[in-house]
Protein backbone atom coordinates (compact mmCIF):
# COMPACT_ATOMS: atom_id res chain seq x y z
CA UNK A 1 0.00 0.00 0.00
CA UNK A 2 1.33 3.12 -1.23
CA UNK A 3 2.04 5.91 1.73
CA UNK A 4 2.65 9.63 1.43
CA UNK A 5 6.62 8.99 1.37
CA UNK A 6 6.04 6.78 -1.85
CA UNK A 7 4.15 10.00 -3.58
CA UNK A 8 6.38 12.84 -1.56
CA UNK A 9 9.73 10.59 -3.44
CA UNK A 10 7.44 9.90 -6.92
CA UNK A 11 6.41 13.72 -6.52
CA UNK A 12 10.04 14.92 -5.90
CA UNK A 13 8.65 17.11 -3.36
CA UNK A 14 8.83 17.54 0.31
CA UNK A 15 6.23 15.81 2.77
CA UNK A 16 4.56 18.74 3.95
CA UNK A 17 3.74 20.05 0.46
CA UNK A 18 2.16 16.50 -0.24
CA UNK A 19 -0.10 17.07 2.97
CA UNK A 20 -0.86 20.74 1.98
CA UNK A 21 -2.31 19.37 -1.39
CA UNK A 22 -4.04 16.53 0.36
CA UNK A 23 -5.75 19.15 3.51
CA UNK A 24 -6.42 21.37 0.16
CA UNK A 25 -4.33 24.60 1.51
CA UNK A 26 -3.96 26.81 -0.80
CA UNK A 27 -0.45 27.81 -0.27
CA UNK A 28 0.87 25.12 -3.38
CA UNK A 29 1.48 26.31 -6.95
CA UNK A 30 -0.83 24.68 -9.55
CA UNK A 31 2.09 23.27 -11.21
CA UNK A 32 2.97 21.53 -7.83
CA UNK A 33 -0.37 20.92 -6.70
CA UNK A 34 -1.17 18.82 -10.14
CA UNK A 35 2.40 16.72 -9.81
CA UNK A 36 1.56 15.48 -6.54
CA UNK A 37 -2.49 14.23 -7.49
CA UNK A 38 -0.34 12.73 -10.69
CA UNK A 39 1.80 10.86 -8.10
CA UNK A 40 -1.41 9.75 -5.90
CA UNK A 41 -2.76 8.63 -9.24
CA UNK A 42 -0.05 6.55 -10.18
CA UNK A 43 0.40 5.20 -6.85
CA UNK A 44 -2.96 4.56 -5.94
CA UNK A 45 -2.83 6.87 -2.68
CA UNK A 46 -6.03 7.67 -0.51
CA UNK A 47 -5.67 9.78 2.51
CA UNK A 48 -5.87 8.12 5.42
CA UNK A 49 -8.72 10.36 6.79
CA UNK A 50 -8.42 8.78 10.32
CA UNK A 51 -5.01 9.59 10.73
CA UNK A 52 -5.51 12.72 9.16
CA UNK A 53 -8.03 13.52 12.17
CA UNK A 54 -5.91 12.30 14.82
CA UNK A 55 -2.58 14.33 13.19
CA UNK A 56 -4.57 17.59 13.23
CA UNK A 57 -7.23 16.83 15.45
CA UNK A 58 -9.89 17.93 12.93
CA UNK A 59 -12.68 15.87 11.70
CA UNK A 60 -13.53 18.08 8.69
CA UNK A 61 -16.81 17.46 9.57
CA UNK A 62 -19.72 19.90 10.85
CA UNK A 63 -22.74 18.34 12.43
CA UNK A 64 -25.70 19.87 11.71
CA UNK A 65 -29.15 19.42 13.94
CA UNK A 66 -32.04 20.46 12.44
CA UNK A 67 -35.97 19.70 13.22
CA UNK A 68 -36.93 17.30 10.11
CA UNK A 69 -35.23 16.47 7.03
CA UNK A 70 -37.53 17.17 4.60
CA UNK A 71 -40.22 19.90 3.02
CA UNK A 72 -39.86 22.79 1.39
CA UNK A 73 -38.43 25.15 3.95
CA UNK A 74 -35.47 22.80 5.69
CA UNK A 75 -34.76 20.91 2.37
CA UNK A 76 -33.30 24.44 0.39
CA UNK A 77 -31.28 25.09 3.73
CA UNK A 78 -29.55 21.86 4.08
CA UNK A 79 -29.32 21.95 0.21
CA UNK A 80 -27.27 25.28 0.85
CA UNK A 81 -24.79 24.31 4.17
CA UNK A 82 -23.91 21.28 2.40
CA UNK A 83 -22.81 23.37 -0.78
CA UNK A 84 -21.02 25.70 1.46
CA UNK A 85 -18.96 22.99 3.20
CA UNK A 86 -18.14 21.09 0.38
CA UNK A 87 -16.97 23.90 -1.13
CA UNK A 88 -14.39 24.09 1.68
CA UNK A 89 -13.60 20.55 1.42
CA UNK A 90 -15.66 19.75 5.08
CA UNK A 91 -18.52 17.53 5.30
CA UNK A 92 -21.93 17.93 6.68
CA UNK A 93 -22.96 15.28 8.93
CA UNK A 94 -26.58 15.58 9.42
CA UNK A 95 -29.50 14.61 12.50
CA UNK A 96 -33.03 15.30 12.74
CA UNK A 97 -34.44 16.39 16.30
CA UNK A 98 -38.07 16.61 15.36
CA UNK A 99 -39.04 19.49 17.95
CA UNK A 100 -38.66 16.88 21.07
CA UNK A 101 -35.97 17.99 23.96
CA UNK A 102 -35.27 14.31 24.08
CA UNK A 103 -34.49 13.60 20.76
CA UNK A 104 -33.06 16.93 19.80
CA UNK A 105 -30.73 16.00 23.27
CA UNK A 106 -29.48 12.53 21.73
CA UNK A 107 -29.07 13.85 17.86
CA UNK A 108 -26.69 16.24 20.24
CA UNK A 109 -25.16 13.63 21.96
CA UNK A 110 -24.51 11.86 18.63
CA UNK A 111 -22.73 14.46 16.78
CA UNK A 112 -20.45 15.29 19.43
CA UNK A 113 -20.12 11.81 19.91
CA UNK A 114 -19.03 11.68 16.04
CA UNK A 115 -15.95 14.73 16.60
CA UNK A 116 -17.69 17.33 14.65
CA UNK A 117 -15.11 20.52 14.30
CA UNK A 118 -18.41 22.52 14.84
CA UNK A 119 -22.25 22.31 14.90
CA UNK A 120 -25.24 24.13 13.20
CA UNK A 121 -28.41 23.65 15.72
CA UNK A 122 -31.86 24.36 14.85
CA UNK A 123 -33.91 23.30 17.83
CA UNK A 124 -36.93 24.40 19.13
CA UNK A 125 -37.07 21.92 22.81
CA UNK A 126 -33.37 22.52 24.03
CA UNK A 127 -33.45 25.40 26.82
CA UNK A 128 -31.75 28.63 26.66
CA UNK A 129 -29.53 27.60 29.20
CA UNK A 130 -28.36 24.37 27.83
CA UNK A 131 -27.74 26.23 24.70
CA UNK A 132 -25.87 28.84 26.30
CA UNK A 133 -23.62 26.04 28.20
CA UNK A 134 -22.91 24.37 24.88
CA UNK A 135 -21.87 27.68 23.10
CA UNK A 136 -18.93 27.46 26.24
CA UNK A 137 -17.48 24.60 25.04
CA UNK A 138 -14.52 23.78 22.69
CA UNK A 139 -17.16 22.77 20.09
CA UNK A 140 -17.91 26.03 17.85
CA UNK A 141 -21.53 26.51 17.67
CA UNK A 142 -23.62 28.54 15.52
CA UNK A 143 -27.39 29.06 16.37
CA UNK A 144 -29.85 29.60 13.15
CA UNK A 145 -34.13 30.36 13.21
CA UNK A 146 -33.17 31.05 17.14
CA UNK A 147 -32.50 33.94 19.02
CA UNK A 148 -30.90 33.79 22.22
CA UNK A 149 -29.52 37.32 23.53
CA UNK A 150 -26.76 35.95 25.77
CA UNK A 151 -25.60 34.29 22.39
CA UNK A 152 -26.67 37.12 19.75
CA UNK A 153 -23.56 37.19 18.52
CA UNK A 154 -24.09 33.60 17.05
CA UNK A 155 -27.90 33.55 16.27
CA UNK A 156 -29.19 33.48 12.49
CA UNK A 157 -32.72 34.26 12.58
CA UNK A 158 -35.66 35.56 10.65
CA UNK A 159 -37.76 38.85 12.74
CA UNK A 160 -40.48 36.48 12.69
CA UNK A 161 -42.34 39.32 14.91
CA UNK A 162 -42.32 42.02 11.87
CA UNK A 163 -42.63 39.64 9.71
CA UNK A 164 -46.36 38.66 11.10
CA UNK A 165 -46.80 42.67 11.29
CA UNK A 166 -45.75 43.07 7.62
CA UNK A 167 -48.77 40.30 6.41
CA UNK A 168 -51.45 41.39 8.60
CA UNK A 169 -50.82 45.38 8.59
CA UNK A 170 -50.55 44.54 4.58
CA UNK A 171 -54.35 42.32 4.73
CA UNK A 172 -55.59 45.69 7.05
CA UNK A 173 -54.13 48.29 4.42
CA UNK A 174 -56.61 46.59 1.41
CA UNK A 175 -59.55 47.12 3.46
CA UNK A 176 -59.86 43.60 5.59
CA UNK A 177 -60.89 44.51 8.81
CA UNK A 178 -62.54 40.86 10.08
CA UNK A 179 -59.38 38.82 9.86
CA UNK A 180 -58.78 35.05 10.87
CA UNK A 181 -55.29 34.08 11.47
CA UNK A 182 -53.96 30.21 11.10
CA UNK A 183 -51.06 29.86 14.19
CA UNK A 184 -48.04 27.70 13.70
CA UNK A 185 -48.05 24.97 16.57
CA UNK A 186 -47.35 27.02 19.97
CA UNK A 187 -44.70 25.04 21.09
CA UNK A 188 -42.46 26.67 18.12
CA UNK A 189 -40.94 30.22 18.89
CA UNK A 190 -41.19 31.16 15.47
CA UNK A 191 -44.89 30.65 15.41
CA UNK A 192 -45.89 32.34 18.48
CA UNK A 193 -43.56 35.63 17.25
CA UNK A 194 -45.70 35.29 14.28
CA UNK A 195 -48.96 35.99 16.62
CA UNK A 196 -47.10 38.68 17.97
CA UNK A 197 -46.77 40.74 15.09
CA UNK A 198 -50.06 39.87 13.85
CA UNK A 199 -51.51 41.10 17.13
CA UNK A 200 -49.25 44.16 16.99
CA UNK A 201 -50.66 44.84 14.18
CA UNK A 202 -54.47 44.61 15.01
CA UNK A 203 -53.60 46.81 17.29
CA UNK A 204 -52.08 49.64 15.30
CA UNK A 205 -55.45 49.13 13.11
CA UNK A 206 -57.87 49.72 16.78
CA UNK A 207 -58.91 46.21 16.20
CA UNK A 208 -60.55 44.01 18.90
CA UNK A 209 -57.96 40.23 18.28
CA UNK A 210 -60.80 37.53 18.41
CA UNK A 211 -59.33 34.23 20.03
CA UNK A 212 -62.04 32.26 18.21
CA UNK A 213 -60.78 33.41 14.77
CA UNK A 214 -57.58 32.43 15.77
CA UNK A 215 -56.61 28.47 15.27
CA UNK A 216 -53.70 26.37 15.65
CA UNK A 217 -52.06 24.48 12.73
CA UNK A 218 -49.06 22.15 12.69
CA UNK A 219 -47.34 23.78 9.71
CA UNK A 220 -48.56 20.92 7.22
CA UNK A 221 -50.95 21.63 4.44
CA UNK A 222 -53.44 19.33 6.20
CA UNK A 223 -53.13 21.34 9.33
CA UNK A 224 -53.91 24.15 7.33
CA UNK A 225 -56.55 22.16 5.96
CA UNK A 226 -58.47 21.16 9.12
CA UNK A 227 -57.63 24.81 10.68
CA UNK A 228 -60.00 26.21 7.56
CA UNK A 229 -62.67 23.69 8.25
CA UNK A 230 -62.87 24.82 11.89
CA UNK A 231 -62.90 28.04 11.03
CA UNK A 232 -65.90 28.29 8.43
CA UNK A 233 -67.90 25.87 11.03
CA UNK A 234 -67.59 28.30 13.55
CA UNK A 235 -69.62 30.65 12.01
CA UNK A 236 -67.77 34.05 12.72
CA UNK A 237 -67.87 36.21 9.41
CA UNK A 238 -63.76 37.03 8.22
CA UNK A 239 -62.90 37.96 4.66
CA UNK A 240 -58.65 37.18 4.86
CA UNK A 241 -57.03 34.88 6.82
CA UNK A 242 -53.50 35.36 7.94
CA UNK A 243 -51.34 31.65 7.93
CA UNK A 244 -47.86 31.36 9.50
CA UNK A 245 -46.63 29.65 6.72
CA UNK A 246 -47.18 29.08 3.05
CA UNK A 247 -48.09 25.60 3.67
CA UNK A 248 -50.99 25.85 5.60
CA UNK A 249 -52.22 28.75 3.76
CA UNK A 250 -52.14 26.17 0.66
CA UNK A 251 -53.79 23.65 2.56
CA UNK A 252 -56.73 26.07 3.82
CA UNK A 253 -57.46 27.38 0.18
CA UNK A 254 -58.37 23.73 -0.96
CA UNK A 255 -60.86 23.66 2.08
CA UNK A 256 -62.49 26.97 0.83
CA UNK A 257 -62.40 26.05 -2.88
CA UNK A 258 -64.00 22.41 -1.44
CA UNK A 259 -67.12 24.46 -0.35
CA UNK A 260 -67.22 26.56 -3.59
CA UNK A 261 -65.37 29.63 -1.97
CA UNK A 262 -63.40 31.92 -4.32
CA UNK A 263 -59.74 33.08 -3.52
CA UNK A 264 -59.15 36.23 -3.42
CA UNK A 265 -63.50 36.92 -4.36
CA UNK A 266 -65.02 35.57 -1.19
CA UNK A 267 -61.82 34.85 1.29
CA UNK A 268 -58.68 36.25 0.43
CA UNK A 269 -55.11 34.74 2.00
CA UNK A 270 -51.59 35.91 2.94
CA UNK A 271 -49.11 33.37 3.79
CA UNK A 272 -45.22 33.36 5.41
CA UNK A 273 -42.53 31.77 4.07
CA UNK A 274 -42.33 32.29 0.26
CA UNK A 275 -41.44 28.71 -0.91
CA UNK A 276 -41.60 27.77 -3.94
CA UNK A 277 -44.89 25.96 -5.14
CA UNK A 278 -47.62 28.88 -3.84
CA UNK A 279 -45.97 31.30 -6.62
CA UNK A 280 -47.48 28.70 -8.97
CA UNK A 281 -50.82 27.88 -7.86
CA UNK A 282 -54.00 30.02 -8.57
CA UNK A 283 -54.02 32.41 -7.41
CA UNK A 284 -50.49 33.19 -6.66
CA UNK A 285 -50.00 33.29 -2.95
CA UNK A 286 -48.96 36.56 -1.37
CA UNK A 287 -46.83 35.80 1.18
CA UNK A 288 -43.97 37.11 3.54
CA UNK A 289 -40.37 36.14 2.19
CA UNK A 290 -37.88 33.82 4.90
CA UNK A 291 -34.58 33.80 2.92
CA UNK A 292 -33.78 30.58 4.66
CA UNK A 293 -31.08 29.50 1.90
CA UNK A 294 -29.30 32.76 2.94
CA UNK A 295 -29.71 32.01 6.50
CA UNK A 296 -27.93 28.56 5.83
CA UNK A 297 -25.11 30.58 3.66
CA UNK A 298 -24.74 32.62 6.96
CA UNK A 299 -24.61 29.78 9.15
CA UNK A 300 -22.21 27.87 7.17
CA UNK A 301 -19.90 30.59 6.40
CA UNK A 302 -19.68 31.48 10.00
CA UNK A 303 -18.65 28.14 11.25
CA UNK A 304 -16.02 28.20 8.59
CA UNK A 305 -14.18 31.56 9.47
CA UNK A 306 -14.73 30.36 13.48
CA UNK A 307 -13.53 26.93 13.05
CA UNK A 308 -11.06 27.32 10.04
CA UNK A 309 -10.57 30.80 9.47
CA UNK A 310 -7.49 32.95 9.74
CA UNK A 311 -9.76 35.58 10.67
CA UNK A 312 -12.44 36.00 13.57
CA UNK A 313 -15.90 36.09 11.97
CA UNK A 314 -18.44 38.82 11.71
CA UNK A 315 -21.82 38.91 13.67
CA UNK A 316 -24.30 36.37 12.75
CA UNK A 317 -26.83 38.52 10.58
CA UNK A 318 -30.66 39.19 11.11
CA UNK A 319 -32.67 38.94 8.50
CA UNK A 320 -35.69 41.08 7.88
CA UNK A 321 -39.07 39.82 6.14
CA UNK A 322 -40.50 41.31 3.61
CA UNK A 323 -43.90 41.55 1.61
CA UNK A 324 -43.95 39.29 -1.77
CA UNK A 325 -47.10 41.03 -3.27
CA UNK A 326 -49.22 38.69 -6.02
CA UNK A 327 -52.88 37.51 -5.83
CA UNK A 328 -54.69 36.44 -3.49
CA UNK A 329 -55.63 39.27 -1.73
CA UNK A 330 -58.40 41.55 -2.67
CA UNK A 331 -58.66 45.06 -2.22
CA UNK A 332 -62.09 46.35 -0.55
Amino acid sequence: MATIYDVSILAGVSLATVSRVVNNNAKVSDKTRKKVHDAMEQLGYRPNNIAQSLASNRSNSIGVLVSQLDGPYYGPMMRQIEAVLRGANKHAIFAAGHSDAEQEQEAMDFLLNRGCDALIVDVEALSDEYLVKLSQSKTPVVLINRHIEALSDRCVHLDNVQGGYLATRYVLEQGHTQLAFIAGPHEKLDARDRLTGYRKALDEFGIKFDAKLCCEGDYHEEGGYQAMQHLLDAGRPFTCVVCANDQMASGAIAACMERGLKVPGDISFVGFDNIPFPRYISPKLTTISNPIEAMGLAAASWILRQTYGETPPSATPVFQPELIERESVRKL
